[in-house]
């Protein structure tokens, strides 16, 4: 089993020590971190924790996964691998084709 844990619908007001705290019960934290939304700097409201072992990471999905943290019912289920999404090509600057700066048109 994999160690590291998708943690969701965490309070935005939690702090990574806090959800190391609680989940330090069901065995050693080796990691933290919450997600933060880059454009505001509020955390988005899930994260993930990785455990020592994944006999620690069962221990805390049977022991955390719909449970109240912090006032809110949290979701704790082995985290799936990151997906490389192909990048995007907004910062090219020929995105429109063969507009020119003056507002699209060639004028002459």
């Amino acid at each position: 089993m994999d160690n590291k844990l998708y943690v969701g619908n965490l309070p935005y007001a939690a702090t990574e020590d806090q959800l190391k705290t609680h989940f330090s019960q069901a065995g050693t934290v080796t990691s933290v971190a919450l997600i933060i939304d880059r454009a505001t700097g509020r955390a988005k409201g899930f994260g993930f924790v990785e455990m020592a072992t994944g006999e620690e990471a069962q221990k805390a999905i049977s022991m955390f996964n719909g449970q109240e943290f912090l006032g809110r019912s949290i979701t704790v289920n082995v985290a799936k691998p990151r997906e490389e999404r192909p990048r995007n090509s907004y910062g090219d600057r020929n995105r429109g084709g063969d507009r020119n700066r003056s507002g699209g048109r060639d004028r002459q």
